[in-house]
């Protein structure tokens, strides 16, 4: 689908040929003498429309309007979210099959945020998945105008929807695949398919590599797979070479049945979606192609299958981590936490700014949140700020767990310097204290995506979560590590730890049990 940014008010918009013309009202909408405003004055007048968000009136031919069909809509207080919940509401005419032209026109200002909402919120509801379906017909949809009174004023924030649409389709796709049309390999191959764009480059070390990198954990996930593992290196090089890049860890097993401690039948079938931490990093890495941001970003995959299988590993299996620490494996369907253990070791080689790891990790986090909020754990406040900040300028949110490390005292076991498991109380916390011990003194940020990666029931399928977060964190230490760098030198400073992470952010181990709202 092809988005087109345009400067127009509602009496050039009337003349615009398309098949649905949608006019979005804001509050305290003033109307000028142009056929269109003068309808939507009268049906506000007459009560049979409101400007509350989402509140709609459909017309057809419309006298003086080209446009087939005409909807107008309101747009609440005109933020970004009021946007976005206003085209949800008109899903159903959007995806019609013969809708294949849509102008949205702005009949008031148009925030850069309001107007990224947009172009999202159309992507979202006309998406369509094909790949593996021989009778269904693809997304019709195809232009997207999008008015408002100035395109100049309007084009960073169009270009970063334009941009987070290509990141969350393509985490959406591939989250969307069955597990034999994505398996490691054809992750791996995705994943190169991104270093046809500009500055990014992709390496794939297979299980030999592996092996003398000395990924333990990891390796014991993947044993019971006929499935050969990947482990999946992308860089995003978009400042100098000596800027400490943020590196981006994406869960990426690409079938859970739960291994030899299997999983129940029920449901069992998305468990193809337990790769959607890995998607969101391919998504993000996308995007960033898109955009071209000053800054430089790593992601890590480690891609691989949890199967039962006689080469399976056992519960009470003791397996060593590459970073020397050994594991006793107490429930082998708590396998995400294995593989990113090894990569968030992998990680400090790059000495980061801060580490954000993205992962369908626990039920746990399902029954605390919901579909609503992605969990966020971090030993670092200004870390922890940033990405809150972020998932709320993005509308993708998330709310921040406690770390206190009393948690991890279930974690204690006879036969190795840790189990993998603590627990059904407090599980999601204790999730994020086992990786906790692989991560030293980085910045490091834990994203528990279980509840928001996916939907389930009759909207089953990949949200592309959270890819809007990450891209919105990336781009705002982009724009800090620019402002600081145009500093004048006497109160300047290179780019710490501390402050790539986000602020003058204070450890946050021993943090009390209390929460923020994100």
């Amino acid at each position: 689908m092809n988005f087109d940014l345009k400067t127009l008010e509602l009496a050039a918009a009337a003349s615009e040929k398309c098949d649905l013309l949608i006019v979005l009202l804001p509050e305290g909408f003033k109307p000028g003498k142009d056929a269109l405003s003068a309808l939507a004055a009268l049906a506000l007048k007459n009560g049979d429309l409101t400007t509350k968000a989402g509140k709609h009136l459909q017309l057809y031919q419309v006298p003086a309007v080209a446009a087939r069909r005409v909807v107008l809509v309101g747009l609440g207080d005109g933020s970004a979210r009021a946007t976005r919940q206003a085209l949800q509401a008109l899903g159903g005419a959007i995806k019609a099959p013969l809708t294949k032209r849509v102008v949205l026109c702005f009949a008031g200002a148009a925030p850069a945020a309001s107007v990224s909402a947009v172009v999202q919120a159309v992507a979202d509801v006309s998406y369509v998945y094909t790949t593996t379906k021989t009778k269904v017909e693809a997304r019709s949809l195809s232009r997207c105008v999008v008015g408002v009174p100035d395109a100049a004023s309007a084009r960073d924030g169009f270009d970063s929807g334009v941009a987070l649409v290509a990141g969350v389709e393509f985490a959406r796709e591939w989250g969307n695949r069955p597990a034999n049309h994505a398996t490691p390999s054809l992750l791996a191959d995705a994943a190169k398919t991104l270093a046809k764009l500009p500055r990014i480059q992709c390496k794939v070390h297979g299980p030999a590599e592996v092996a003398r990198l000395g990924m333990g954990a990891f390796m014991a996930v993947a044993k019971g797979s006929e499935e050969p593992l990947r482990f999946i290196e992308l860089r995003y090089n978009g400042a100098a070479k000596d800027q400490a890049p943020i590196v981006l860890v994406g869960k990426g097993i690409t079938f859970d049945t739960g291994g030899i401690s299997i999983k129940p039948a029920p449901e069992m079938d998305e468990m193809k979606f337990d790769m959607c931490g890995a998607a969101s990093v391919l998504g993000t890495f996308r995007a960033l192609g898109e955009l071209q941001p000053a800054i430089n970003v790593v992601g890590l995959i480690p891609a691989c299958e949890n199967m039962p299988d006689g080469r399976s590993v056992k519960p009470g299996d003791v397996v060593t981590s590459m970073s020397g620490q050994t594991i006793e494996i107490l429930n082998t369907d708590a396998e995400g936490r294995l593989v990113l253990c090894d990569a968030l070791t992998y990680a400090a080689r790059f000495k980061p700014a801060a580490v954000v790891d993205i992962a369908t990790l626990t039920g746990a986090c399902v029954i605390a949140l919901g579909g609503v909020r992605s969990g966020l754990f971090a030993n670092n406040d200004g870390l922890a700020e940033s990405l809150q900040a972020a998932g709320e300028a993005a509308q993708d949110l998330c709310w921040r767990m406690p770390l206190d490390d009393d948690y991890a005292d279930g974690l204690k076991t006879n036969f190795a310097d840790m189990g993998n498991v603590a627990g059904r109380a407090g599980g999601s916390i204790t999730a994020a204290k086992f990786l906790q011990k692989f991560v030293g003194d980085m910045p490091w940020a834990h994203l528990d995506i279980a509840g928001t990666a996916w939907k389930g029931g009759a909207a089953k399928g990949s949200t592309g979560r959270p890819v809007g977060l990450l891209v919105h964190y990336v781009l705002e230490q982009s724009r800090s590590q620019v402002r600081q760098a145009k500093a004048p030198k006497s109160a300047s400073r290179s780019v710490t730890r501390t402050a790539a992470a986000g602020a003058v952010g204070k450890p946050a181990a021993k943090r009390s049990s209390s929460t923020k709202a994100a």
